[in-house]
């Protein structure tokens, strides 16, 4: 008989001496889909971590952020999300190229404290490519439209292969408070500046840009 997760988890739950716990999580935690409660949940989420790897596997953990349903379900096992203009790097985008892997953590701070892993295998669209979509949302089709900061440079498609809980006794309840989000905004004060002085600030005086 197969035991579920990967060789590596198999290896440290006999390690660690968690195996039955685990098999009981896979078995009542664990779906390889989204079922309605999961997708209902994503529908208000405004932020979610995303994992990615290159092909040599250097992995590199990023966040994304928007109104709420951003990441839009498509159906029960796929989802979609739009990347927008950032710092140019664009190693997320980079890393699936190379390896389609990515795991996601959609955290709930301000209700329930619970978040959502999802984990499957993504693929970069242009934004023309949306409109081959199945279950295309009308709030999908405007984006492609939107001219600005708030304009999708790219989506990103994921297939999903595996969804379960991450508990809440560790997760803060936090307070939302008002914020001005510059969306897509090239300015360095609100995109946080030189913050952790990376490069020398200027001497007192010097003209901008020098």
């Amino acid at each position: 008989m197969n035991r579920p997760g990967s060789s590596g988890e198999q290896r440290a739950q006999e390690r660690f001496g968690t195996s039955a716990r685990a098999t009981a999580f896979y078995a009542h935690q664990t779906l390889p889909y989204l079922n309605q409660q999961m997708q209902q949940f994503i529908a208000r989420m405004e932020m979610v971590f995303i994992a990615t790897a290159d092909g040599k596997g250097a992995c590199d953990c990023s966040f994304r952020a928007g109104e709420p349903g951003f990441v839009q379900v498509l159906d029960e096992k796929t989802l979609v999300y739009p990347e927008y203009r950032g710092n140019g790097v664009l190693a997320s985008l980079g890393n699936i190229m190379e390896n389609p892997h990515i795991g996601m953590i959609f955290p709930d701070f301000y209700q329930s404290t619970v978040g959502l892993h999802v984990n499957g295998s993504a693929r970069v669209l242009n934004p023309t490519d949306t409109e081959n979509l199945p279950h295309l949302s009308a709030r999908i089709a405007e984006a492609a439209h939107v001219k600005g900061g708030r304009h999708p440079k790219a989506w990103v498609l994921i297939g999903v292969e595996e969804a379960y809980i991450h508990c809440s006794k560790h997760v803060p309840l936090l307070k939302r408070l008002d914020k001005h989000i510059a969306w897509g905004s090239d300015d360095e004060q609100a995109k946080g500046g030189n913050f952790f002085k990376i490069t020398p600030d200027p001497p007192p005086g010097a003209p901008a840009g020098e």
